[in-house]
């Protein structure tokens, strides 16, 4: 039996990946029109694209997501977006679902993918992290992305959670932007994407329902400094994550 599952999930991985690049080459044209269109405006318009694109696929690999939260976000406000790291299917997630304009930071040797790159890099804020030139322009470029009124979204752990516990130490990154720039975060969880993709396993898709909550906003107090915030958004979503995942 055990055999017989593996043998389907690696036919599913092939149905995902086929599905992924033919209905990417669907949406890739229209996409990529959105860079003629003035920023956020044009980032509204590619991101209700990709969401359409996200919601084909998903369905087409059994992989179904729910939102929750959304009325978290007050029209007109901008927020940072700090997600939950555990799988390479929290990216398609990340972006399409957030309510309203946003960037992703991301890495920039995804940017080289030939024809995905160009795609990849308009939904993005790029960074090499081995490069101390390329993450000080990157903290500035976030910065710009808030001040034209877009969300900012954020994986704190940095890389993939391959531990067993619930979330990996926080980087700086997110909550040095919120202090400097006074704008509340918006923690989110995502749950289930380690279960489609699952650490250690290559060629391996196991359709699953997924879900991405969006908590409550927590605000900045610039003198206690980004520490402060830090500590207190990650013992929220520690907390709200073993509390709900199964």
């Amino acid at each position: 039996m055990k055999t017989l599952k593996e043998i389907f999930y690696r036919i599913c991985a092939a149905w995902a990946l086929i599905t992924f690049i033919v209905t990417f080459l669907i949406f890739y044209i229209p996409s990529m029109l959105t860079w003629l269109i003035p920023e956020p405006r044009g980032q509204v318009a590619f991101l209700w694209l990709a969401k359409w694109w996200m919601n084909t696929w998903l369905f087409l690999v059994g992989c179904p997501v729910k939102i929750r939260g959304k009325e978290n976000f007050e029209k007109g406000k901008t927020y940072i977006v700090t997600f939950n790291h555990n799988s390479l299917m929290d990216v398609p997630l990340s972006c399409p679902y957030v309510p309203g304009a946003n960037k992703t930071i991301a890495k920039a040797s995804f940017a080289k993918i030939p024809i995905f790159g160009f795609y990849y890099k308009k939904g993005s804020v790029l960074v090499d992290r081995k490069d101390d030139k390329s993450r000080r322009q990157s903290f500035e470029k976030m910065k710009a992305v808030l001040a034209k009124k877009m969300h900012m979204c954020i994986y704190p752990e940095g890389t993939r959670n391959r531990t067993q516990d619930p979330l990996k130490k926080f980087h700086d990154g997110a909550f040095r932007l919120a202090a400097e720039t006074g704008h509340d975060i918006i923690p989110v969880l995502i749950f289930n994407t380690k279960k489609v993709l699952p650490p250690g396993k290559s060629f391996y898709f196991r359709p699953h329902k997924l879900e991405m909550h969006f908590l409550p906003p927590e605000s900045i107090n610039n003198e206690d400094g980004h520490t402060v915030i830090k500590e207190k958004v990650f013992n929220v979503m520690k907390e709200y994550y073993s509390k709900h995942s199964n």
